[in-house]
């Protein structure tokens, strides 16, 4: 079935695209959601009135997403945490931990674009990458240090 992208799906393609997909996935996630349409003619012939519109908007986004990339490329978190004996970490660090910090920092990032496998666990520098656009990522150097108690 296929379906014209009223936004960027990461697994699908971007926004004005026309891709194919199975029925079930359009008519119970896509469409409810409003982040496509069916192909008809009457969506195809909107489609083509705004194209300009749409890839404006693309490369806008595009260069938001660029300029995220490379504020985050350079970025290295020291983020300080309690330790017990054997320099083990009491809890972990965990994708809103570091989220926060980017914000303390003053890049706002969703929690969901941290691509953490797992909760870090351990003390030292571990890189961990970010979802930042349309088939687009950028790592960051988290640093986990020994918080010093006074």
């Amino acid at each position: 079935m296929k379906v014209i992208l009223k936004e960027t799906v990461d697994t699908l393609g971007e926004e004005g695209d026309i891709v194919n997909v199975k029925p079930g996935y359009a008519r119970n996630y896509l469409v409810p959601q409003q982040k496509a349409v069916m192909a008809d003619k009457a969506s195809l012939a909107r489609l083509e009135q705004e194209k300009a519109s749409i890839s404006s908007r693309r490369e806008r986004q595009r260069q938001e997403s660029d300029a995220l990339a490379k504020k985050l490329s350079g970025a290295t978190l020291v983020i300080e945490h309690r330790v017990g004996e054997e320099q083990k970490l009491f809890g972990s660090v965990t994708a809103a931990d570091i989220a926060n910090k980017l914000a303390e920092v003053g890049i706002e990032i969703d929690r969901k674009k941290l691509i953490l496998p797992e909760p870090i666990k351990t003390i030292g520098e571990h890189v961990v990458p970010v979802k930042i656009g349309y088939q687009l990522n950028a790592e960051i150097k988290v640093q986990v240090v020994p918080l010093l108690s006074a």
